[in-house]
């Protein structure tokens, strides 16, 4: 299985050693030079991960981290030569889900991707053990499991991996109530702490591209201290 990866370093010399690292690994890395260039480049890449360097031109990175985690469900890395244990709680205080030193050995590095990277998409393993699975239709809304396309009103909807992964989830369990703590573990791998809120802002993500009304949803519903629920009726 490949992963696709935004890395966003201005020092063109690591960026390509970092590269052509990961890609023996089945990563596939896009680099950005910039940070005020970055979140138009990942909004466009969709990538399974990002990865970000702190001293950046245009944007630092830990402004970046806090304006992408609203938008990207996906695992943010912060890769950097600041060790500072400031700077760490910082940024994983706006969003970032770890925290690595450039001096970490590389085969570290890898480790610590795949494992974020394994917390949001099943491992081969893990998929080709699964049952073969078809398309789900619920009125305009079609969600091709094999292809990770989705279509509403005949119209392409792009999402980021883990975006799909979880309204496959909600669909999967259409009518049913999905408890927070249960979508978490599902999506995460680990229990859910009680602070993070990367659900509550994926499920705003996918109502805003599925023309949900954010203060009356009707297809993704909130069920006060239950959880959230996939409306069939809602796509007709």
């Amino acid at each position: 299985m490949s992963y696709r990866l935004v890395f966003v370093e201005d020092d063109a010399e690591l960026a390509e050693l970092v590269r052509d690292f990961l890609s023996r690994h089945d990563m596939e890395v896009q680099i950005e030079p910039r940070g005020d260039t970055a979140l138009a480049a990942i909004a466009a890449a969709q990538p399974d991960l990002v990865l970000l360097d702190i001293m950046l031109p245009g944007k630092d990175g830990l402004t970046l981290c806090r304006e992408l985690r609203p938008d990207f469900a996906g695992p943010i890395v912060m890769l950097t030569s600041l060790d500072s244990d400031m700077q760490q709680i910082l940024g994983l205080e706006l969003g970032a889900n770890d925290y690595i030193l450039k001096t970490t050995p590389p085969a570290v590095l890898v480790a610590r991707l795949r494992a974020q990277l394994r917390q949001h998409r099943p491992t081969p393993t893990e998929a080709a053990t699964r049952p073969a699975v078809s398309v789900k239709t619920f009125g305009q809304l079609s969600i091709d499991p094999l292809s990770r396309g989705v279509t509403l009103g005949g119209h392409s909807v792009a999402l980021s991996t883990a975006d799909f992964d979880l309204l496959w989830l909600l669909a999967s369990h259409a009518g049913e109530i999905m408890d927070r703590d249960a979508l978490f573990k599902t999506m995460r791998g680990v229990d859910y702490d009680g602070l993070d809120r990367s659900i509550d802002v994926a499920i705003s993500r996918l109502r805003k591209k599925l023309g949900d009304n954010p203060a009356e949803p009707f297809r993704i519903k909130t069920v006060r201290n239950k959880g959230y629920l996939f409306a069939p009726a809602g796509w007709n």
